[in-house]
């Protein structure tokens, strides 16, 4: 397919050339194996692994990429329910019996190479590192080695000069007054498609083979990764099929369309729609590219680690979001290559912690995910490739309440006038006053963090800004009970006036008080500019003498405190409720 965009290039500024400096210092450093560039995302044909003795890949110089091939082709090879006409051996014919026949005479040596994941592959290609953690985990410490290397990232920092931006990374005043640190903003919501997955998905597409090219890919998204691999595949002139979740984002799917990519909507989730491209027999042929656990979508992450050390100097931590790990892996190899005492902390939200379920199993295991604002970091379970570097680089993960990626997002359009979503902002979330990085360890010290996402509807960005400015005591709920006179309500809300305070909504409910017939209950939404105009507004309707329920059913107040109008099942009751 070809893709009417192809010839657009946007002028972009070339990398500087002290990166490059820094990458062969580091490069200098390492053993002379490390200069061993990896193989292509391409994977063999099954006719080249059907003719050809697994004994020959299981060499024990052989490296995990040749190893994981041979898995993958011994997995197609055993769910096939019969072979055609092939020579077997010596000329003879595999006269309609199982596929299994064929593996009979394979050494023991060749039993160990692992199978990729019980799902039947008959669809789109699996990446060459496609494993599970097992057999991730027994190939890494056979090779003695992580899936990717320093090396690899540079490398990607090659192939994506001039293509991706080099975001900028500015110190952020604001910000760094509200936390008591330095901050300096990387930029990553300022690419072309909103996010840094752009690095990732570039040096995956210029590492296909040609052949592969021509062919095509094929991933599961439901959004960044899409957005990226379709923009870049219409630069380079490659197919690219993204299948996404039925609830992804319209605004996302149509983006996609329109830069050129085949959207298939199908499944409840990414795993859903993981399934299905590599499972179903009409992507057959199309490379699988894994949006957060593919070797070379975690080395092109770390490109945006090699700009961070390059742009801010004496650098003391970078907090950085974790979703499936991709990212976080990366930069955390970039990072600590060159700059080994700088910390690398996680951020992941709380309804969705799979990292941190996995550090505690010692192993990618699946998680319960909830709806949570970010939604981009809302994988269930964490690459094995990505958490295998991740664990080795990162030195601390702590998790963000709801109430802190809200606000979040809300301190991002004050502070730096940008529109960041949910995910891209966990790094800012744990920073925040009262958020889990919050400590006295950090304050003062400088600290990157990279805003790396800026997709977000514009319905849901609404409902965050609401949400933000009620964790952030600027939008205040309650109850007051009023006499269901003439001029009742005209008398309360001349006191909330006198107080400076706006009102949002108000609803007048006669129906759920039993106490007196001749008085009633209004619910009010008010607007003030902080905690301390919000109690001078409560004590001045307090001293009015008006019954109060506060902050009616927020999960942001520490308590809540007032009558119990619970008559009915309709009714609001007295809650203590915990932040």
């Amino acid at each position: 397919m070809v893709h009417q965009h192809a010839s657009v290039r946007p002028s972009i500024p070339s990398a500087h050339n002290s990166v490059l400096t820094l990458v062969l210092l580091a490069l200098a450093t390492q053993p002379t194996a490390a200069f061993i560039a990896p193989t292509p995302l391409c994977t063999p044909s099954s006719a080249r692994i059907a003719t050809s003795s697994a004994r020959i890949i299981a060499g024990r110089h052989v490296s995990i990429h040749a190893a994981a091939s041979a898995a993958r082709g011994v997995a197609r090879l055993r769910v096939a329910t019969c072979m055609s006409a092939s020579s077997v051996k010596d000329g003879e014919k595999n006269k309609g019996g199982k596929v299994e026949q064929m593996m009979q005479e394979v050494d023991e040596d060749d039993k160990k190479i692992p199978l990729p994941s019980p799902i039947k592959i008959n669809g789109a290609t699996p990446p060459k590192d496609w494993l599970d953690p097992k057999a991730a985990k027994e190939l890494l410490d056979s090779r003695g080695t992580l899936p990717v290397q320093f090396q690899d990232i540079s490398k990607a920092a090659f192939y994506i000069r001039g293509s991706v931006r080099k975001t900028a990374c500015e110190p952020s005043p604001g910000l760094s007054e509200l936390t008591g640190a330095t901050i300096f903003v990387k930029e990553e919501y300022k690419q072309f498609t909103g996010s840094f997955k752009e690095r990732g998905a570039r040096n995956a597409l210029m590492q296909l083979e040609e052949a592969q090219k021509s062919k095509g890919v094929i991933a599961a998204s439901a959004g960044n990764h899409a957005l990226a691999l379709s923009y870049h595949g219409g630069l380079l002139n490659i197919s690219v099929t993204v299948v996404m979740p039925t609830n992804a984002p319209l605004v996302k799917v149509n983006k996609c369309r329109k830069l050129g990519a085949n959207v298939v909507l199908h499944g409840a989730h990414i795993g859903e729609a993981k399934d299905h491209a590599l499972s179903s027999e009409q992507y057959e042929g199309l490379q699988y590219i894994n949006g957060y656990d593919d070797p070379a979508i975690i080395a092109g992450a770390g490109t945006c680690g090699l700009e961070i050390v390059e742009q801010v100097p004496d650098l003391d931590v970078v907090v950085i979001p974790v979703g499936g790990a991709g990212l976080i892996a990366g930069m955390a190899l970039a990072i600590k290559t060159l700059r080994p005492n700088c910390m690398i902390i996680g951020v992941e939200p709380e309804y969705c912690a799979s990292y941190t379920r996995a550090l505690a199993a010692g192993k990618p295991v699946a998680v319960t995910v909830m709806p949570t604002l970010g939604d981009g970091l809302a994988v269930p379970c964490v690459g094995p490739h990505s958490f295998e570097v991740a664990r080795k680089y990162v030195d601390k993960v702590v998790t963000v309440s709801e109430k802190y990626l809200a606000l979040a997002v809300l301190r991002c359009l004050e502070h730096e006038k940008a529109v960041v979503e949910g995910g891209g902002a966990a790094g800012l979330a744990a920073l925040l006053p009262g958020g889990p990085l919050d400590i006295p360890e950090l304050k003062g010290k400088r600290i990157a963090i990279p805003l790396c996402g800026g997709n977000i509807d514009i319905t849901m960005l609404g409902r965050v800004i609401e949400r933000g400015l009620a964790a952030d005591r600027r939008l205040i709920r309650f109850a007051a009970t009023v006499t269901d006179r003439p001029g009742g309500l005209a008398a309360l809300v001349t006191i909330i006036s006198k107080e400076g305070a706006s009102v949002m909504d108000i609803a007048h409910e006669r129906a759920w008080l039993h106490t007196s017939v001749d008085q009633v209950i209004n619910k009010v939404i008010v607007e003030v500019t902080g905690a301390e105009h919000e109690q001078r507004l409560k004590k001045a309707l307090e001293d009015a003498g008006y019954p109060l329920q506060w902050d009616l059913g927020s999960e942001y107040s520490d308590t809540q405190t007032g009558p119990d109008w619970r008559p009915m099942t309709h009714g609001y009751s007295t809650t203590t409720l915990k932040r």
